[in-house]
């Protein structure tokens, strides 16, 4: 009985101090509010630091205000380029003629020291016609050239260099055509412009060669538009834009594979338009063997004949091709007309004789020479300064 009541009174205590227990417990809990969201701590790889400062205001309730950020600038329209103002053309191969002389003066020695030796036998007659034909001069020309001086050597009997120098000067000065007309035709006709078409295979220099003479003629004080008529190749297009672009000469263009006539018939009115004194025509030049581009070709200067005369059709060929040179000059030739040649890379290499031998294939005259990569290496061509700069004397 009595362990009966004692186990009785053990279990009321229990009972007692789980409901006091419990009763405490959730009077200590702090309620959630209507529309409040118990938050739980985020589980990162990272171990538990504290909070920062504005943290802990935001999670006791405080708002944080963003930090002001500036508004955003206006983009600055762009700067218009800065347009060149180019050398004149006058004097301009004189300039250049020690940089021409470096690469030609070998030739030139090479062909004194032959002449002056003490004895002019057959042999050293034979290596002068050599080396002439090595310098691109051309067989034909080299042989003339030989006999002549074995002619006069022989008469005057004497050989110092001064006087060898002089014989040789003048036959070279014979050969090449002291005295040909070499001007290259940029003046208007009353209210129409000179038109020049560039022609020649890619890669020749000829998109170059045309922004150079359009800045050359800009350094003259003259008026230039630019004709992108080489619409087969985008980066032609884009190459003579930047020429024009520096000198301000407004370029004609249209999208890649338009009708090249088209672009050249526009540009010659833009040129009639705007009063230009000369617009220069860049030409495609891909694979100058095929027929078509040289119905092309002919095309182009017929539809530009209809609005304006083409005063110049400018052949630009590599100084540094020889006979292949001679063979795309004979193409182009054929086709329109050509009336002066635009020797590039003539800096290079001591073939300058390929001057001779082409004004004696065609029948016209190197009229321009690039000597070098610069924007004003352009220079028209002068017969005496050349021949100075390929003997080394004055």
């Amino acid at each position: 009985m009595d362990i009966t009541v004692l186990a009785t009174s053990v279990i009321v205590v229990l009972v007692l101090l789980l409901a006091v227990g419990g009763f405490f417990l959730v009077k200590t809990r702090r309620p959630v509010e209507p529309g409040e969201e118990e938050t739980k701590p985020e589980v990162t790889g990272e171990p538990g630091t504290a909070a920062p400062e504005e943290d802990r205001e935001r999670a006791g309730g405080a708002v944080a205000t963003p930090p002001a950020q500036a508004p955003p600038a206006e983009a600055a329209p762009p700067a218009e380029p800065e347009l060149e103002t180019p050398p004149p053309s006058a004097g301009r191969m004189v300039r250049l003629r020690a940089r021409l002389a470096r690469s030609q003066t070998s030739l030139g020695q090479g062909l004194l020291n032959l002449l002056s030796s003490d004895s002019l036998d057959e042999d050293a007659w034979e290596e002068i016609e050599d080396t002439l034909i090595t310098a691109d001069i051309g067989v034909t020309a080299a042989a003339q050239i030989v006999e002549s001086l074995r002619t006069k050597v022989k008469v005057l009997g004497s050989r110092g260099v001064d006087e060898v120098r002089g014989l040789l000067r003048a036959e070279l000065l014979a050969q090449i055509g002291a005295d040909t007309d070499r001007t290259v035709r940029t003046q208007p006709h009353g209210d129409r412009p000179a038109v020049i078409m560039v022609v020649g295979v890619n890669g020749t220099g000829k998109t170059t060669t045309t922004g150079k003479l359009a800045r050359s003629l800009v350094g003259d004080g003259r008026s230039v538009v630019l004709g992108a008529a080489d619409t087969f190749r985008a980066a032609a297009t884009e190459q003579l834009q930047t020429w024009g672009g520096r000198v301000g000469a407004p370029v004609v263009r249209k999208e890649e594979g338009a009708d090249p006539a088209s672009v050249a018939f526009d540009a010659v009115s833009r040129g009639i338009e705007d009063g230009a004194d000369t617009v220069i025509i860049d030409t495609a030049g891909r694979l100058h063997t095929k027929t078509g581009l040289m119905d092309e070709l002919g095309k182009v200067k017929r539809v530009v004949e209809k609005k304006c005369q083409v005063d110049e059709v400018l052949l630009v060929l590599d100084a540094t091709t020889g006979q292949n040179g001679l063979r795309q000059a004979r193409v182009f030739g054929e086709v329109v007309n050509v009336t002066g040649i635009a020797l590039t890379k003539l800096d290079g290499t001591a073939k300058g004789g390929i001057i001779v031998q082409v004004q004696r294939e065609l029948g016209v005259p190197v009229k321009l020479v690039g000597l070098g990569e610069g924007p004003d290496d352009l220079a028209p061509f002068d017969p005496e300064v050349f021949v100075d700069a390929v003997l080394g004397g004055s």
